[in-house]
């Protein structure tokens, strides 16, 4: 069995197939990594999925597009200069995580067209140009979302292999220029799922 989680059911509400469970967790990372583990814990996946709409910085991707992403930050956690937080014991933040990295080889290679990438998480909605420029500055990612880092996150504590793939919705910034379009974002996410979905059957 797959697990798939999204944030909100309407996001994938034209998406349903056999052997495959959709679960909705919430907005946020809190939310999506609480709403995870729940899911884990109830049957054994040999995959999870988290699948949903998010924005793009500029110039990496456009609404419509749909991105698979390889890395996720989660940049509300830690020091807001980015500099080292010593901790007792030698304990460290744990602010990054990586999707499976066989799943992504098999999709790449069945969807070559498909834009790979790093994101971040945010548990605040990017509305301005400045913070927008900022956040690319700084991590260089491709796309922005609330729950992408916890899912992954939540899945590697659960021993589950994990991927994200975000359909994009807007461009991160203003929303007055950010091109929304909830529909067009979640048609990206369910075109992705599905050939995510064809690329790692039968495996595992």
């Amino acid at each position: 069995m797959i697990l798939v989680i999204c944030a909100v059911a309407a996001v994938l509400r034209d998406f349903a197939r056999d052997g495959v469970d959709v679960v909705a967790v919430g907005i946020g990372p809190v939310e999506a990594a609480l709403g995870t583990l729940r899911a884990l814990a109830v049957k054994p996946y040999r995959l999870a999925v988290n699948a949903g709409i998010g924005g793009a910085f500029a110039g990496r991707a456009t609404v419509g597009d749909a991105v698979a992403v390889t890395d996720e930050r989660y940049v509300d956690l830690g020091r807001e200069d980015g500099a080292e937080i010593r901790l007792p014991g030698g304990l460290t933040l744990e602010s990054t995580c990586s999707a499976d990295r066989i799943a992504l080889e098999q999709f790449r290679a069945q969807a070559p067209a498909m834009e790979f990438g790093p994101a971040i998480t945010s548990a605040t909605f990017t509305t301005t140009a400045a913070r927008a420029a900022a956040l690319a500055a700084r991590y260089g990612p491709v796309a922005e979302s609330m729950e992408g880092f916890a899912v992954l996150r939540a899945a590697a504590a659960a021993g589950v292999a994990a991927v994200e793939l975000r359909g994009i919705s807007n461009l991160v910034g203003d929303p007055a220029g950010s091109g929304w379009d909830f529909r067009a974002g979640s048609a990206a996410a369910v075109r992705a799922l599905e050939a995510l979905l064809d690329a790692v059957k039968g495996e595992g």
